[in-house]
């Protein structure tokens, strides 16, 4: 059979036509064949009537290992050729990168995770190989917590989940954090399905706050609260364990939808609030140690486990609105009596100032009502004197208890902070814890005074003293007494003319008969006009009428004259 060379024609388009496919070839992946080995250089041949040079050491382990020979098929990258005759420029690594890059886009967008190697540090993270595609792992990504060496972690296959991919920049970012969380979600999912409240299990203390400790089952941490350490208060969890540090604990809540598991160790021993109302009956005293010191009060451990409350009301008999701090100090040895037992509630009433004698009952006893005592003015106030007396205990004196005649008001200004006083007893109120005194009771009542002496009584003509000249009349101190009246402007005379006060002046001496005389409201008033009105009444029935033919003149005039003969 003969062979008829192509025309030039036919020649021109057999060359134009392997130009084109060269052309779509450039760029891409394509197979090829080792034709020739020459030192450290594979050639091979791509289609086309092209040849391309890659070195070895691009095929990794298959050169090392004598794989590689004349006639082995491999993927190589087409850069390009440069021209028909010429050789082409070939990159096994480059069709790796191509390869991973194909298989990584299939991963990514499937949720699949791949393979790879952390073999660099960079700024921010590492570099990892995914098979021919380098990654960026970001330092956050690496592990669930911060890792300080990751050292142990380089140069070793592992499994990474790809977070985002730009292959027009050639970027790729992994993480190796998402990977261990869906690992450990699925360890803690199947951990949590086999735990049981109530179950007693063993673990290892991971971390401590200040609220509690967090101890590792296993794969998945419990907390341990700090009230659920122990039965007895526990400041802080550190007092008791310490990291690393093996404990058995009890489950006591599991939920199973959020993972939570809630763990003590106090459950595993017995209840020491059982039967607590049969060991700390009401008013016995313990002693206990004080754990704690609030502004309400200050909490004492009767026995490990079982602690109860001083309130501030109850740490002292005398010593009022004052912070506990300033009455006991933590870790003080104290005896208390039980005030209330709250099984229920878990609560213990303690009293400290019950296990001391009560200084009003002492002062009750020691100065009954009318005996005199002495004191330091503490306080004044509005309402009257504070005076501190024995047992340090306070009394006071009321306003209306410092003078019989003068107002309290006017008077308290006499006294001072300070100031040594003595007063009378006049009430002890024991469960209120107060005392009442007097200070004008130290001097007999001026009005029971003239009352008895019979002086001065309804009715009764006395001699009074001018102590103030007022408009609407005069103050008056009766004589011999200490009994202050009043004598209204209308009392100065039965004539109106003369009823003036300006004519008197202090210190006078006047006689005028008594009109009022209570001794409930402490009133005394006298009227000279009363007086003056007795008199003429007198005189007319002891000497004459008017109808004698005398007149009131001459009754009177007599009267006066039969005065004065008796003086």
């Amino acid at each position: 059979m003969s062979y008829a060379a192509p025309s030039m024609e036919e020649f021109e388009a057999l060359l134009e036509e392997s130009f084109q496919k060269t052309e779509l070839m450039e760029g891409q992946v394509v197979n090829g064949t080792v034709i020739a080995i020459e030192k450290d250089q594979a050639i091979i041949d791509v289609g086309l009537k092209v040849e391309g040079r890659v070195p070895l050491k691009e095929f990794g382990a298959a050169a090392k290992n004598g794989e590689l020979v004349v006639g082995t098929e491999v993927e190589v990258y087409l850069d390009r050729v440069e021209n028909a005759l010429g050789e082409a420029i070939l990159s096994r690594d480059k069709a790796r990168r191509e390869e991973s890059w194909v298989r990584l886009e299939k991963a990514f967008e499937a949720g699949e995770k791949t393979q790879g190697v952390i073999f660099n540090q960079v700024k921010g993270g590492f570099t990892v190989d995914l098979d021919g595609a380098v990654a960026f792992l970001p330092r956050s990504q690496v592990d669930i917590r911060p890792v300080r060496d990751v050292t142990p972690l380089m140069n070793n296959p592992q499994p990474f989940q790809i977070l985002k991919m730009d292959k027009r920049r050639g970027n790729i970012v992994v993480s190796r954090r998402v990977v261990l969380e869906e690992t450990r979600a699925e360890q803690r999912s199947e951990i949590v399905q086999n735990l049981e409240e109530g179950q007693v299990v063993e673990g290892v203390v991971k971390n401590i706050t200040d609220y509690g400790a967090f101890v590792d089952l296993g794969g998945i941490d419990g907390l341990l609260h700090v009230t659920d350490i122990a039965w007895r208060r526990i400041n802080h969890p550190s007092e008791v364990l310490t990291i690393g540090q093996t404990v058995k604990v009890q489950i006591i809540r599991v939920n199973h939808e959020t993972h939570r598991i809630s763990l003590g160790m106090k459950q595993l021993e017995s209840d020491p609030w059982e039967g607590i109302e049969a060991k700390y009956p009401l008013e016995a005293k313990f002693s206990g140690r004080v754990t704690n010191i609030t502004d309400y009060g200050a909490f004492v451990e009767l026995e490990p486990g079982i602690e109860g409350l001083i309130h501030v009301s109850e740490m002292s008999w005398t010593k009022k609105n004052v912070h506990p701090g300033k009455v006991v100090s933590t870790s003080q040895e104290v005896e208390v009596m039980v005030l209330e037992v709250d099984p229920v509630k878990r609560r213990i009433s303690l009293g400290l100032k019950q296990t001391l004698d009560n200084p009003w009952d002492a002062f009750a006893a020691n100065h009954p009502i009318g005996a005199t005592v002495e004191g330091e003015v503490k306080n004044k106030t509005e309402f009257g004197l504070f005076i501190g007396l024995e047992g340090d205990v306070d009394g006071m004196v009321h306003l209306s208890d410092l003078d019989w005649n003068r107002p309290g008001e006017q008077v308290i200004d006499e006294f001072n902070k300070g100031d040594m006083v003595k007063a009378i007893v006049l009430d002890v109120d024991i469960d209120k814890e107060r005392i009442s005194l007097g200070i004008k009771q130290l001097e007999g009542d001026p009005f029971e005074s003239a009352a008895s002496g019979g002086e001065v009584r309804k009715g009764a003509v006395v001699t009074c003293e001018v102590v103030e000249v007022q408009d609407g009349g005069l103050e008056v101190k009766i004589a011999d007494t200490d009994v202050t009246a009043y004598l209204r402007r209308a009392d100065l005379s039965r004539d109106r003319s003369e009823q003036r006060p300006e004519r008197f002046a202090v210190g006078d001496k006047i006689d005028a008969r008594v009109t009022q005389f209570d001794k409930r409201s402490r009133k005394v008033s006298v009227s000279i006009k009363a007086l003056e009105i007795a008199e003429e009444k007198e005189a007319v029935a002891q000497f004459g009428s008017s109808d004698s033919g005398a007149s009131l003149g001459d009754i009177l005039g007599a009267a006066l004259k039969a005065r004065e003969d008796d003086e």
